[in-house]
């Protein structure tokens, strides 16, 4: 829904981007910032959540293709154009916003500059959807208005994220609600409830709920995707004559995997299906190979690897290395 906040505060400025960002950028740029000032990464810090707030504002506009289209219609008025409620040239779009920022207006002032511009038939009208309803829908333009969104959060953990779950909350006017958390949310990412926000003033729909969801790291696995990474370690013997080791799977038994015979670290293994099963579809779970070095030798141990280099493969491993770097 359309507010003053619109007149009074640029978005794009907010979040750092020019006007014709792309929709990809746009939440790259907005993640970045909101991960910078999350409550959680700054406790205690007033100016820090005000600023997440700031940031999370301006991303909702934006972020809806039909918000961010008004914003735009509402912004290209108040910046220069001029238009007249009878289509003559005295009063305007600058006149009245003027005067609405100065005596900082209610909501009902709100309506009645629109009402303004809606009288003198034709004339007060702009292009091919005419003043009061643009061609874009423009809400609270000879309409009722939809009501505003209530917004929350929440941090959930990795295997909910990935397995998905009802959880209760409480918004930020603490009305308790529940909520679905889809297979395979990402962190960051925004759930809307339609209708469930505040009632319409004039009898329109109502807003919507709007929850971000904060994801917890896991101790062992990562996510690319639908994709599962787990880093597996194994020894210098594995790796070099091959082993057949146990691989952990998130929420789930183990699955065994075959390390073929001169494996170096860094390898990725693939098993097919056991990444994040969402709506999407099914990811699979990745592990790496990394070969682990002991810390510590025994004397038999010492003089059963001498033994190895005697009588091991020859040769600088570093040579190829070495030519390229000097070429």
């Amino acid at each position: 829904m359309a507010s003053q906040d619109w007149f009074e505060k640029d978005f794009y400025k907010v979040l750092g981007v020019s006007k014709d960002v792309s929709a990809s950028d746009l939440k790259k740029t907005y993640r970045k910032l909101a991960r910078q000032y999350h409550p959680d990464s700054n406790p205690g810090d007033a100016a820090a959540e005000a600023k997440f707030k700031e940031i999370s504002e301006a991303y909702g506009v934006l972020s809806d293709p039909k918000q961010r289209e008004e914003y735009d219609q509402l912004r290209a008025m108040g910046s220069g154009a001029r238009f007249t409620a009878g289509g003559g040239t005295a009063g305007g779009f600058d006149d009245v916003f003027s005067a609405f920022t100065q005596n900082r207006g209610s909501a009902q002032d709100f309506d009645d500059i629109f009402a303004m511009f809606n009288q003198g038939g034709g004339g007060g009208r702009f292009g091919s959807g005419g003043f009061g309803r643009p061609s874009g829908g423009f809400r609270g333009f000879g309409g009722p208005q939809k009501g505003a969104d209530v917004r929350a959060r929440t941090t959930i953990d990795f295997v909910t994220a990935a397995k998905g779950e009802t959880i209760s909350l409480q918004s930020e006017d603490g009305k308790p609600f529940k909520i679905k958390v889809p297979a395979g949310v990402a962190d960051g990412q925004k759930i809307r409830l339609r209708g469930k926000g505040r009632p319409s003033p004039d009898g329109g729909e109502a807003g919507d709920i709007v929850v971000e969801i904060s994801v917890r790291p896991h101790p062992v696995f990562t996510r690319e995707g639908l994709n599962l990474r787990v880093i597996v370690p194994v020894t210098f013997a594995e790796a070099a004559l091959g082993a057949t080791i146990e691989v952990p799977t998130l929420g789930g038994d183990p699955v065994k995997l075959r390390v073929a015979p001169g494996t170096p670290s860094g390898r990725v293994l693939r098993v097919k299906g056991r990444g994040i099963a969402s709506q999407k579809g099914t990811g699979d779970l990745l592990a790496e190979v990394q070969v682990v070095v002991p810390a510590h030798l025994d004397d038999d141990a010492r003089e059963a690897l001498a033994r190895f280099v005697e009588v091991g493969p020859q040769g600088n491993p570093r040579a190829e290395l070495m030519d390229k770097a000097s070429s």
